[in-house]
Order: structure tokens, then sequence, then C-alpha cells
């Protein structure tokens, strides 16, 4: 076998498959037993060290919690990718580990020296089946960059297009799969003999293995970075290299090269004479994108993936982590921000039941008692000045405590959007991510015609039967601060909504309020036509001008819900009255509009008989 080749290679496996790789490594212990001195020894060393530290009560020094915590880290990056990969993972998994070692796996770097350049070489020819003189016109041989799974190299295509080249690391798949299995096997040995162990390791294990398949494999990255560019082809300030597939392999991705600099950079970004604080609105509002609208978001968004180009645009790379968010998961998310947002924290545990953090058969009540202590004093501060990571540490110790099974891509959105953060705060140190994302999440929930979404968009403005003015102005001042606020599609949804199943209780207070108007306005013209009445031909109500004629000359409007809900249209940035008087059609003909009149004629006809009775015909 090649240098260049490996033995799983040579086995056929090319997906992440725990049976067939039990098999293989059942026929061949030997290739076992040296990684398994390598891993083992140093693994049962720490455990043997912190097993004395808990007998002796040291770990109750926080100092020393911590000191463990980042040994920990250290011993996986010694251990090699596929453990790095597992830390990583673990680093999202708040339900499993404690805290103080979550925040030092958040900190572990998938970065690893460069591998012999002329193996790099081989290995390109080796894939593509030609001489590298054919394939590109120029391609240097020390690597720019390198990472636990590849390096990359500059080159340029005979066609003269400058591209990036990365090659995979020889025998890779080799190490991560003996690695897992070893894991894997760790991991069920924990979930059998360990009772504080709730989550299913090996589940765990399994979907990091899957993942890390993904990522060996170029040519799915090649289709993920194809995918995401025809998902934001129409956003001008997204840009995603393009993908050379005649030099691209398994093993192999030839891309096109990406001129800019890191976000972190702040000095060389200003250069560009482009603002910091826009680059980073621009990418949270595509990751917003991502998770709510498309589903398909970029899992590891760290700084050396997003680059800030002279044109303005934001460059995104390396796409070998993604994941998908289903719809169902998409409509939950902003279900449970709608309960939060609302105090609701009973409803907001039933949203952590049908996401998937809990089973049905989980006793909520302690759990929102737990929320509510995590979240309380965060919402009295408003959502706009929430602290994510604070937010999510507390959270956390609740994920800890409680049976809580984080789902995968929860785990991906968590690292995905605090990866986010990390960047915009040394950009803006009073950066908020709630506070930048609240204003998606409530155009999501004004412009979507989800009918989950309506139901949601209904909780948010009744509080019981009261429809509550201040939160639909908030909610449409919050979705006017997005940058991608379609007024025309905003309106639509406010009409769709109001003459909505779910905007009955918003008609009936339009109908009550405009009954009490014109009922006002006609008591008061009946009193002024009174007063031309002979006395002695006056009802026995309207003698001697017992009651006061209404000063005001125009009276309907004051019909305070009209009034209201115009005066929220009227401060959105853009609006103009043409807006609505090109939808005077579409609401003149709205079959609930001749209701909400039947209603109208219908309670004006009871006051007017109520007048006549009350005020009319019985002296005053």
């Amino acid at each position: 076998m090649s240098e260049l080749g490996d033995f799983i290679e040579a086995s056929g496996l090319l997906s992440y498959d725990p049976a067939a790789i039990t098999r293989i490594y059942a026929g061949h212990p030997q290739r076992l037993i040296k990684r398994l001195w390598q891993t083992l020894v140093p693994i049962g060393l720490y455990l043997l060290g912190v097993a004395s530290d808990w007998l002796f009560g040291l770990l109750r020094n926080s100092e020393r919690a911590r000191n463990r915590s980042r040994e920990a880290a250290e011993l996986l990056v010694a251990l090699g990718p596929a453990f790095i990969k597992a830390g990583q993972a673990l680093s999202t998994r708040p339900d499993i580990v404690p805290p103080v070692l979550l925040e030092e796996l958040a900190q572990l770097q998938d970065q690893l020296p460069g591998f012999d350049s002329a193996l790099a070489m081989a290995c390109i020819e080796e894939d593509l089946g030609a001489p590298i003189s054919t394939i590109y016109a120029q391609l240097d041989a020390e690597p720019i960059s390198a990472a636990s799974l590849g390096q990359v190299h500059k080159g340029v295509l005979p066609t003269g297009q400058t591209v990036a080249v990365k090659v995979q690391r020889p025998g890779l798949r080799e190490q991560i799969t003996l690695d897992l299995y070893i894991v894997r096997n760790i991991a069920a040995w924990l979930n059998r003999n360990v009772g504080l162990i709730r989550s299913d390791l090996v589940a765990l294990i399994d979907e990091l293995g899957k993942r890390v398949f993904e990522e060996m494999d170029y040519l799915n990255e090649a289709s993920n970075a194809e995918a995401f560019a025809r998902l934001h082809s129409q956003n001008p300030r997204i840009a995603v290299p393009a993908i050379y597939r005649h030099a691209t392999s398994r093993r192999v991705l030839t891309m096109e090269w990406i001129d800019g600099v890191k976000l972190t950079n702040l000095e060389a970004v200003r250069q560009l004479g482009i603002d910091p604080d826009d680059m980073v609105n621009v990418g949270v509002n595509c990751s917003l994108q991502q998770l709510l609208e498309h589903g398909f978001f970029h899992a590891d968004p760290h700084p050396g993936n997003l680059l800030a180009l002279p044109d303005g645009r934001l460059a995104y790379l390396d796409f070998g982590m993604m994941s998908e968010v289903s719809r169902e998961s998409r409509t939950g998310l902003i279900q449970a921000v709608v309960h939060l947002v609302n105090r609701n924290f009973s409803k907001l545990s039933k949203d952590f039941v049908s996401l998937g953090f809990l089973a049905e058969d989980v006793n909520l009540e302690p759990i929102v008692p737990a929320f509510e202590n995590v979240f309380g004093q965060a919402i009295e501060m408003g959502v706009s000045r929430m602290d994510f990571k604070a937010v999510t540490d507390d959270l956390s110790g609740v994920m800890y405590r409680f049976p809580f099974r984080v789902p995968p891509y929860y785990a991906l959105i968590i690292r995905s959007l605090v990866t986010l953060e990390g960047i915009a705060l040394s950009v803006d140190p009073d950066f908020k991510i709630l506070g930048a994302a609240y204003p998606y999440f409530a155009r999501r929930l004004m412009e979507d015609p989800d009918p989950s979404l309506r139901e949601s968009l209904k909780e948010m403005l009744f509080d019981g039967e009261i429809f509550r003015w201040q939160r639909l102005d908030n909610l449409i001042a919050s979705a006017s601060q997005g940058s991608q606020l379609d007024l025309e599609s905003l309106l639509d949804q406010v009409l769709d909504f109001l003459f909505s199943a779910n905007g009955g209780l918003l008609r009936q207070q339009l109908v009550e309020a405009a009954i009490e108007q014109v009922d006002a306005v006609a008591w008061s013209a009946t009193l002024q036509l009174s007063q031309r009445i002979p006395a002695r031909l006056q009802p026995p109500g309207l003698k001697k001008g017992s009651w006061k004629a209404s000063q005001d000359p125009l009276p309907m409007l004051n019909l305070e819900p009209i009034r209201q809900l115009v005066a929220i249209l009227q401060a959105l940035p853009g609006f103009e009255p043409q807006l609505l008087l090109k939808r005077l059609p579409r609401v003149l003909g709205e079959p609930n509009l001749r209701q909400m009149g039947v209603q109208m004629a219908k309670g004006l006809a009871e006051r007017s008989v109520v007048r006549l009775l009350r005020d009319v015909l019985v002296p005053a």
C-alpha cells in the first residue's frame, strides 16, 4: 500500500458505518493495539488524576477544576484530529459536560502543522489522474495554511484563474476511523457503567463520525459550496468562491482564490474603506437567513472563514461543516422566541419538548422556575440588551441539572452563533447578537404565512382577549430595523392577519370601537336636532337640554384602533398613504369586511333600541 493511501480506503469504506468499522478492526486487531496504547494510557492517567482530586474534594476549588478542564482540552489536541473534533462536538453539549469544562473545550483550535509538500503534490496527481503541470499553470509547493484534515496551496489554472487547492492529509481516513472506533467503545462503556450520564454518548459519536466523514469528502464540500452560492445568489453582499470540478476529487478541492481580510483585523477592514460594523450586520443577517429561512447553514463561521472584500462583500469559506434545520424546527425556534418575549415560561418549556430537548414524559414543573431564573432578569433588560453568551452559559447549567438532550442541529446552531458573536464583539464590544437578531425574528413573524407562525403572532399580540397595540407597535418597529424589510409584503401580511381566523378578536375590537363611535356621533346629532324642536313636542328624555352635545366636529377620526394602526404604519421608513390606497380594493373585497359591516349594523340597531328606551322615552 502506498504512503498516500490507507487501510480504510483499501477496505472500501467511504462513508461512516459503525458496524462495518467494527468488522474491519475485528479482523485486524494488530492495527488496533498500537493506537489503544497511544490513547488509553494518557486518558487513563488523566482520569486517575481527576478521580484522586474528586476523592479528596480538591475539585471543589474552582481554580483546580479549571486547571483539570484545561488539561483535558490539551490532551485532546495531543491525541489528534478525531479527538479534537470530539472535543469541539462536546463543547456544544451542556447536557453532558459541566460548565467549567465546556468553556475550555469551546477554545479548541482545529489547527495542526502542515505535512510534507511532496506527499501533497503526489496526492493531487494520484487523485486527479494527471500530472500537476497539466492541471495547474502554477502551484506553490509550500502550503499557506494547515488544519487537522488537510492543508491549502495557492495556484493558477491554465485559464489564468488564481485558485486555492485544499489537499487532504495522507492516511487521514484510517487515523480518524480508528480513533472514532476507540472513542465509540469508550462512550458505550461509559453509558453502561456511569449512571450520571443521561445522554446517549454513542449516538453523539455516531453523529460526529457522520459529520467528519462528510468533511473528509471534498466532493461533498464542493456540493455544499455550490448549494450555498445558489441560496444566496440574490444577496449582493455575499460572496462564495467558485468550485472548479475538473480539478476536484474526494481528497483534492480546487476553488476560486479569494483576496480579503479577516473581520477581526479592524484596521485592515477600515483601510479597505469598509465599516466593520456594517460587515458584522451583513454576517448576522446572512446567518439568520441561513438558519430561519433556508434551513441550510454554515456551522463553522470562525474568523478565518469570513473575509471582508474590497468591494464591500462578505466572503464565506470552508463548507465542510454544514447543517440543516427542518421547517418544523425553524418554526419551533421562532415560537420559542415569542414565548420568551412574552415571559410565558410554561409554554417555553413545552417548546423544548417539541424541539426535541426534553422527552414527552419529563416533569416540566421544576424546569419552569429554572427557566424563569435564567431568562427573567435578561428579559427585563429587553431583548436587544440580552447577553447571549451569559444566557447560554446559565442555560447550560439548567441543561446539566435536568434531563435535557441537545439535538445535533441545535448544538451546531449554538456553535455558529457563539462564534459569530465572538467575531462581532471584537468589532463592537457592546454588540448583542439577540438584539441584532430580533428584527429578523419580528420580520419573519409578521411576513411568514405559515399557520403555526400566524398562531404565534396572535399569541404575541393578544393578552387573553385584549389586543395589545404596544406589542404590535414594538413588533413592527423591530421588523422595520431589518436590512431586508419588504414594506409592501409587511402591509399585506398585516391585512392578511386582520382578515384571518386569528384576527377575529382584533376585528371584533374594531367593530366595537366603530359602533361606539357611530353611536356617539348619532346621539350627538340627535341631541342637537332636539334643541330645534318645540319643548312641548320633545320626547321626555330630551327635554331642557339635559344632555351635552359633543363638541368634536369630526368624531370619527377618534376611532382609536384605526388611529393607532395608522400611526404605527406611518412610523415605518418609506411609508406613503398610496401604499394603503392601493390595497383599498382588496380590503373592500374581503368577505370578513362584509361580516364586520353586518355586525356593525346589528350592534347599532341594538344601541338604537337601548337609546330609544333608556334615553329618549324615559325622562332624564
